[in-house]
């Protein structure tokens, strides 16, 4: 049960990746949670089928990476509309893609989720939201034969792109129509040359057959100027027809898991909050599938979010510091859309846009272009508003080795627990941090390098002390031969994880 005799603390709607991450990150902060979802069990479908390096990263963050890496297989090269884009082992501890398909990265989430002891009810759809001044009346179509309404401090909807708690927020979608229509399944391809190229283009559009199993393939078909609506039923046999259309053949398709459509419409949420309800994922964004994107921003969605709204949930927070949701994440999702409508166009047939591919192509090859676009897909590259100077401020932490009293680590694991560190590195702060023990953990160490890479600037001398939120961004740091500024650090402390002594 949650507080003051509600339901829950939070229902979250949508058990897909960004629900059961949300799910996950609440957990851990001790608060309780329902998760309702309106499909009786799992789709099979895999839409996504790779994780990107900021999300390894939040990953290996929880302690639980080992699992998503023994069921994916990490690819070396990735790519910008289809282009080649190379990585640079130099700013993550994990640079490549992991190939791992949606479904397995759901299964992964719901099991980590059971043993934190989330709640999920499926079955169970969101018919109506009420909120108030001290919290959320969810309405659900609940066949699973439980509670037909859910009382909750907050709700957040992670229910996808025709978000019914956005709806029913009163949420705008804003953005741009679809300009054509594609379709993708897993299937069998028995046909199909050995020699294959992954992705062809046609006069009509462009299709690939990426293989993620033995002897399955994910077909994928894009036609340009072709607009179908999305609600439409999408069949088997008219992914063999839009294939036959652009290759000339079928490859002897057949037994396929399952099959769906998408497009290029690209949409945001005008706000991630309204009130008592927050967006997160799909629910706040769609765009074009290009490059991977969707799985990785709504996964950090979450993790942004989580640790916010456990403050909130659990009084060490003002109901302010949710703004800081979308004030950072609404900018991140913004130039999503910007870079998949880009890669949209740069994907249109034609022999305009062919001469300009080829010509984005070949500045590809200079290693600052190629930088640029993968620490963007990769996310990377992020920094959010910080009040802080120093280089590493509102940027992720690097996975830097350090060593404690008790023998040699890394910065990630210090944040498995999904707690606030402060991590002293010489810089003698254990005073300021004695204020906020009960939600920040006082780590003291000494680095191990003399500079810790930094994606887009290179490299930072390591600094003497850094706070480091739980999602992994920095909210204050202090490098070498400056004095300590304390009254920054307090001021940080308390913006960030609530007045002194609070708990």
């Amino acid at each position: 049960m949650g507080h003051s005799g509600t339901d829950a603390d939070v229902v979250i709607a949508g058990a897909g990746p960004t629900g059961l991450t949300l799910a996950c990150e609440l957990r851990l902060a001790g608060v309780d949670v329902v998760v309702v979802e309106r499909l009786a069990e799992p789709s099979g479908e895999s839409r996504a089928g790779g994780l990107h390096s900021r999300t390894l990263e939040v990953l290996d963050q929880r302690g639980v990476l080992d699992r998503f890496l023994a069921a994916g297989e990490l690819q070396p090269v990735g790519h910008f509309s289809g282009l080649y884009l190379e990585f640079d082992e130099f700013e993550s501890r994990h640079p490549y893609p992991l190939m791992i398909l949606q479904s397995a990265v759901e299964r992964i989430l719901e099991e980590w989720a059971g043993e934190l002891g989330v709640r999920i009810r499926r079955s169970c759809a969101v018919t109506g939201v009420d909120q108030d001044a001290s919290g959320v009346t969810v309405a659900l179509d609940a066949s699973d034969g439980g509670l037909a309404t859910l009382r909750a401090g907050h709700l957040v909807g992670c229910d996808g792109g025709r978000s019914t708690v956005r709806r029913l927020a009163g949420i705008g979608f804003p953005g741009t129509e679809a300009t054509m229509t594609a379709l993708i399944g897993d299937v069998e391809l028995p046909d199909l040359p050995e020699d294959y190229v992954w992705i062809r283009r046609r006069v009509g559009g462009d299709y690939s057959a990426i293989a993620f199993e033995p002897g399955w393939h994910r077909v994928i078909t894009s036609e340009y100027d072709r607009v179908v609506d999305r609600d439409e039923p999408v069949t088997f046999e008219q992914l063999r027809d839009s294939l036959v259309r652009l290759a000339g053949s079928d490859f002897g398709m057949r037994n396929p898991r399952w099959i769906s459509r998408f497009n290029d419409a690209a949409r945001q949420a005008d706000r991630y909050r309204s009130g008592r309800v927050l967006l997160a994922g799909d629910a706040a964004h769609i765009h074009f599938p290009a490059g991977g994107q969707g799985l990785n921003m709504g996964v950090q969605d979450a993790v942004n979010l989580g640790w916010k709204l456990a403050a909130v949930v659990r009084g060490t927070a003002p109901e302010g510091l949710l703004d800081t949701y979308h004030d950072e994440r609404h900018p991140v999702g913004e130039r999503v859309l910007h870079n998949t409508r880009a890669q949209s166009a740069l994907a249109r047939p034609g022999a305009q846009t062919d001469a300009l591919r080829e010509v984005f192509g070949s500045l590809m090859v200079f290693d600052d272009v190629n930088r640029l676009l993968r620490t963007m897909l990769n996310a990377l590259d992020v920094r959010y508003p910080a009040d802080c100077g120093h280089p590493l401020a509102g940027r992720r932490v690097p996975d830097a080795d350090i060593k404690e009293a008790g023998g040699a680590t890394r910065v990630y694991e210090l944040l498995h627990a999904g707690r606030p560190v402060l991590l002293d590195l010489g810089a003698g702060v254990a005073a300021v941090a004695g204020d906020w023990s009960d939600r920040v953990d006082l780590v003291e160490a000494r680095g191990e390098d003399d500079a810790w890479p930094v994606p887009v600037i290179d490299e930072v001398p390591t600094p003497t002390a850094l706070l480091i939120r739980p999602d992994g961004h920095v909210a204050w740091a202090s490098g070498p031969g400056e004095p300590v500024d304390t009254v920054a650090l307090r001021g940080a402390l308390t913006r960030w994880f609530g007045a002194a002594g609070r708990g």
